[in-house]
């Protein structure tokens, strides 16, 4: 199973963490992968001026609400396929 973790700290709080959760959210619904991705919140990975950040397969991002779905689709369904 693949760890997607959203920051919940402050600056990406701010800047929508928890709208970028729940689509999320509903993109592992949608696309029938709870299976292979488990979404986790994460405190301060670190990269605080480029908000809201997450990390996949040990790599940080820059996500918003957005791109979010997008996002998912490219990079986590891209990799869980294989």
């Amino acid at each position: 199973m693949a760890d997607l973790k959203i920051c919940v700290g402050s600056a990406c709080h701010l800047k929508g963490s928890y709208d970028v959760i729940d689509i999320f959210k509903r993109c592992v619904q949608s696309r029938d992968v709870a299976d292979k991705v488990e979404i986790k919140a994460a405190f301060c990975l670190g990269h605080c001026t480029e908000a809201v950040s997450v990390c996949f397969m040990d790599k940080i991002y820059s996500v918003n609400a957005d791109t979010a779905e997008n996002f998912f689709d490219e990079v986590v369904m891209n990799n869980i396929r294989s």
